[in-house]
């Protein structure tokens, strides 16, 4: 990835924070509306549960796809989120979000990801190993080195995705 791609990854992600930030504000103080923070009930199909989140996908949005792929044996459960008007054969730049330890793809990693579609990103965001809907026993794992292994995962699912340029593909970690 270019030096103005990076620059370019780095104020998005920055004004995600900032907007994160002043939902969470809003929602700690009661401001918010009835209706604004997705919940995963029936006006989600999608599960995801922050606010802002895609509930459908719609031509000339940013659309979601639940994709499932092995990773040392285990089913990995993720959601690849594309840029509106989305075209297989143009090439994007690709980014791998990974979730906070206890989170899950339809959490932050999934704004985030979300958001990076906004900006024209193929993103990615992924349940661990041995947490959400990715397989693996015992349930809630967390250990740096199958972090490492679900990231790498990644990298090698989105750059084999339709349109990913993996010249300009990033890695982003919460």
């Amino acid at each position: 990835m270019n030096r103005s791609a990076w620059v370019h990854l780095l104020l998005v992600a920055s004004a995600m924070t900032t907007s994160c930030a002043k939902s969470a504000a809003v929602r700690a103080e009661g401001r918010e509306s009835p209706g604004t923070v997705a919940s995963g009930n029936g006006n989600n199909s999608f599960t995801l549960v922050y606010e802002g989140a895609i509930t459908k996908n719609e031509p000339g949005k940013v659309n979601m796809q639940t994709v499932t792929y092995k990773l040392n044996g285990l089913d990995i459960s993720a959601n690849v989120y594309t840029p509106a008007n989305y075209e297989p054969k143009r090439a994007y730049p690709a980014v791998v979000v990974a979730h906070p330890n206890g989170g899950v793809k339809e959490q932050v990693a999934g704004l985030y990801a979300q958001r990076l579609a906004e900006h024209g990103y193929i993103t990615i965001a992924a349940d661990a190993a041995y947490q959400g809907a990715s397989g693996g026993q015992p349930r809630n794992v967390d250990k740096p080195a199958y972090r490492i292994e679900d990231i790498h995962g990644m990298a090698d699912f989105i750059a084999r995705y339709p349109g990913a340029d993996v010249a300009r593909l990033g890695l982003l970690g919460i």
